[in-house]
């Protein structure tokens, strides 16, 4: 009896040391792990100095928020996970009741100072208050960041571009005999685990991740790792809003062909289609950055369209130039027309009137011969008739020069009239060859790789 008594509280005994043992604080007391102790905290957890610490980088793409082309920023949210080993840390799970990872405050551990080269302005939202260590001292610490970093935008094909924006990893102060920094995922996992937890795209569509480590080849250099993001962007609005308006003003420009030329209702709409255009241009010099070294496709594109109608409505201000020519000159000939014609008429009436009076002194002349037979009288009457007869001829003569001047002149109004008519339609002509060549070369430029 005594013997089963004494086993019974042995038996008793290890289950309260056991019960006593299940508890994270008892794995943190045997590893005197607290936040005054300063061997976690200090320095590299490494016994021998000449070991590099390997940390292990891992990043996943949740969202493209934001593509800033005038300011060449790339505002991503990532998800980073960093891992490494931590050597003063271990313990055995089956002396505690299983337990083989413990969570702890980010402050306690010793981490790698990793940075971001392109970032250009801190992270707002506050870092992971916890990381995860195991029973082999593998230590694990992820975040979550929102990144406003640079990127240099090539925007020459705009808006069908594809841009790629990297964020680079590297440590602040260690060179690669401390730290030896390696992605833990390649190029086709990244893009997959990115695919499936990615929440927007905003005006993008992600296409891949490349992961690319370069090592430092001497150890006074230091590691980096660089994530290469592939995106392509939507163009389906900038086309709705942008290109085919300035399409749609182009056709108008070619339709305004139709209108008449001798009001000014066709040089005014020119005129406010080229404005339009140029309305158009402001808003795209807000979008596109200033920093780029080739000139934008787009901007060909919309400086091309306004030269083309700026050349047409240089066209139409000389056809109006010649047509109103081609009036003026034929008022012009109208006014003398009406003055020359009045001018014979009076000359007309006051030959007629002298024709009555002479015929009123030849009928006194023939009275008076009749009666008093004076030949002074009939030279008279003779004199007064050749006088009326020159007269007339004169009137005749002018009214035929006249006759023959108008008819020259309409000839010459005719002929600008006829040089305005020829070159609209070679300009038009012209004018339409040259905008289908020009839209189908910027068309086939946008479309090659």
């Amino acid at each position: 009896m005594m013997l089963v008594g004494f086993l019974f509280l042995l038996l008793i005994s290890d289950e309260v040391n056991s019960e006593q043992n299940c508890s994270y604080q008892d794995v943190l007391s045997y590893l005197n792990l607290s936040s005054n102790n300063e061997l976690y905290s200090m320095t590299r957890p490494v016994k021998n100095y000449k070991n590099p610490t390997l940390v292990s980088l891992e990043v996943l793409l949740y969202a493209i928020l934001d593509v800033v082309e005038k300011d060449q920023k790339f505002i991503p949210y990532v998800w980073t996970v960093t891992r490494w080993n931590n050597e003063y840390i271990s313990w055995d799970p089956n002396q505690f009741c299983g337990i083989d990872n413990i969570s702890l405050p980010t402050e306690i551990l010793w981490k790698p100072d990793l940075t971001i080269e392109e970032m250009t302005e801190k992270d707002k939202a506050p870092p992971s208050p916890y990381l995860t260590i195991n029973n082999k001292g593998d230590v694990e610490v992820p975040n979550d960041q929102v990144l406003v970093s640079t990127c240099r935008m090539h925007i020459y094909k705009f808006p069908f571009d594809i841009q790629s924006c990297s964020l680079t990893f590297k440590s602040i102060i260690h060179t690669a005999r401390e730290i030896r920094l390696q992605p833990s995922d390649n190029s086709s996992e990244a893009t997959e685990w990115s695919r499936e937890v990615m929440r927007t795209q905003y005006e993008w569509l992600f296409i891949n991740m490349t992961v690319t480590a370069n090592n430092a080849s001497v150890l006074t250099d230091q590691d980096v790792v660089i994530y290469t993001i592939t995106m392509k962007r939507r163009s389906l609005l900038y086309i709705v809003n942008f290109l085919l308006p300035v399409l749609f003003f182009l056709c108008l420009d070619l339709a305004s062909f139709m209108i008449s030329d001798y009001g000014g209702e066709k040089l005014s709409f020119k005129v406010t289609v080229l404005l339009a255009i140029t309305v158009l241009q402001l808003i795209l010099n807000e979008i596109l950055p200033s920093s780029s070294n080739r000139v934008p496709l787009i901007a060909g594109y919309c400086i091309g369209i306004f030269a083309l109608m700026m050349l047409s409505l240089l066209e139409t201000i000389f056809v109006m130039y010649l047509r109103q020519k081609s009036s003026q000159q034929t008022e012009r000939d109208g006014c003398m027309m009406q003055e020359s014609i009045k001018s014979n008429k009076e000359s007309q009436d006051w030959t007629s009137g002298g024709f009555i009076y002479n015929m009123s002194s030849n009928e006194t002349g023939e009275i008076l011969l009749g009666a008093k037979e004076d030949r002074n009288s009939k030279s008279l009457g003779e004199c007064y008739t050749l006088e009326r007869l020159s007269d007339e001829l004169r009137a005749m003569e002018k009214t035929l020069t006249l006759l023959f001047k108008s008819n020259k002149e309409e000839e010459t109004c005719g002929y600008w009239n006829r040089v305005a008519t020829r070159v609209d339609k070679a300009f038009f002509l012209f004018y339409v060859i040259v905008v289908s060549l020009f839209l189908i070369l910027i068309f086939l430029e946008w479309k090659s790789d």
